[in-house]
């Protein structure tokens, strides 16, 4: 099966965002992935509901929002406000998991846990029946343009067993570092969805860069 392919938008030209969006559309992005970053737990900021809402306005697109923040009880209700489709936040960063994946599923949106590289994906069976995707860092997050870090491929494949082994049909993604050598590595061990900015940004037409992602999947 042909991956998923999820636009990093932070990786889009900021003067460019409404022509850069109709690229992602043109090119049949599965979803658009929105990274929302705090300055606390990551070291760098990026927007905030307003651009939810604004792309919500003007996009059919799944919208795919990666709370990376202190406290994502405070931010998942103004995204789901906003209009997102997917809610996930990190494991690292919630007392309360199951609660909030139950809060996103009861808004009738999909809920997500996300994991940062040296994060033990163990805990994900105890909230198996609330998730819809996992998302695994393979890069640590708060900035664009790392490069992927090898060892997570077995985190794809012990969490994909760890998914099967729970009965859970959650999707997987993987986000950082994706090209398409290791996205093909990731869809190989168990990957579904993958994430993609700077190098996929850089291809002009955007299209092109769709298009070698989606072949990894063959």
């Amino acid at each position: 099966m042909r991956p998923m392919i999820a636009p990093s938008f932070l990786s889009a030209d900021l003067f460019r965002l409404g022509e850069q969006l109709a690229a992602c559309e043109a090119a049949d992005a599965d979803m658009l992935h929105l990274d929302i970053m705090d300055g606390h737990f990551v070291p760098n900021l990026s927007y905030g509901p307003g651009l939810v809402r604004a792309l919500r306005a003007n996009t059919p697109l799944m919208l795919d929002c990666h709370l990376m923040v202190s406290r994502p009880e405070d931010f998942v209700q103004p995204f789901l406000d906003a209009g997102a489709d997917l809610v996930s936040f990190h494991l690292e960063a919630s007392h309360h998991p199951d609660r909030l994946l139950g809060l996103i599923r009861d808004a009738g949106k999909r809920a997500a846990i996300a994991l940062n590289p040296a994060t033990d994906p163990a805990p994900l069976r105890y909230l198996a029946s609330k998730l819809d995707m996992v998302l695994l860092m393979t890069v640590n997050p708060g900035f664009g343009g790392q490069r992927f870090l090898p060892a997570m491929l077995h985190k794809i494949r012990q969490t994909r067993a760890l998914l099967q082994e729970a009965g859970c049909e959650a999707l997987i993604q993987v986000d950082g570092g994706i090209d398409e050598v290791h996205g093909a590595e990731c869809v190989t061990a168990g990957a579904d969805v993958l994430v993609s900015g700077s190098w996929l940004f850089k291809h002009n037409p955007l299209a092109n860069g769709f298009e070698i992602l989606r072949a990894t999947g063959k």
